[in-house]
């Protein structure tokens, strides 16, 4: 199976990490492809940057199409909103996983409610959008955000990871989340690392994309 991972933001680095956590979690023979954006931003924080994603999705799905000798077999779209999803299903004709869906029915599961924490307070309107989207908004307990300049604290993994580390516990301790999604493509390692030290179920999306994605072509 070829399995395409788009990243419509700017940062190579990013996608490099994504591809090896969701390779991780497919079969052996499996082989993960990512594509970076060209144009856009390195991170997406706000309202306005993620309505300009469409373009950089359209785009990536286009330089996709030009591997040579590579049929994909499904896309999974490593941003959190999941721009463009609609878009991206209709012109691939193959199933494609938007990371953010695939973590709030993770999270949902079993009628848990869940939270979500994360760096982007400017995406709260979106993120709320796309769980009454789902038909999930009687489950959510809402998100806890770090301070600061997402971008910057990307950078720094302890802060990160420590700042994160309180907003799960802000979820769960003041809202009553029984399951916490860590909101973000770019925050797959974040997640993965926090996983180990939380009794809290964490919901990474890449993971749960990956999961997704696996049960749905091994399925069909």
């Amino acid at each position: 199976m070829h399995i395409l991972l788009l990243n419509p933001n700017t940062h190579a680095q990013t996608t490099t990490m994504m591809v090896r956590l969701v390779q991780q979690q497919l079969p052996a023979g499996w082989q993960v492809c990512g594509v970076t954006a060209s144009d856009g931003v390195p991170l997406i924080t706000n309202e306005a940057e993620l309505e300009a994603a469409a373009a950089p999705v359209q785009s990536c799905w286009a330089q996709a199409l030009q591997s040579p000798g590579v049929r994909w077999d499904g896309v999974i779209l490593a941003c959190f909103a999941d721009p463009a999803i609609a878009w991206l299903r209709k012109a691939t004709g193959i199933p494609c996983v938007g990371i953010g869906e695939a973590a709030l029915r993770a999270a949902s599961a079993g009628q848990r409610r869940f939270g979500i924490a994360t760096t982007t307070p400017q995406l709260d309107a979106p993120m709320r959008a796309m769980v009454q989207r789902l038909g999930l908004e009687d489950l959510y307990t809402g998100a806890r955000y770090t301070a600061g300049s997402p971008l910057h604290l990307v950078a720094q993994a302890d802060a990160l990871n420590q700042q994160l580390y309180q907003a799960v516990q802000h979820c769960v301790a003041d809202d009553g989340a029984q399951a916490v999604v860590i909101g973000g493509g770019p925050l797959g390692q974040a997640a993965q690392t926090l996983a180990a030290h939380t009794s809290t179920p964490l919901i990474a999306p890449l993971t749960a994309a990956a999961q997704w994605m696996q049960h749905t072509l091994t399925s069909s």
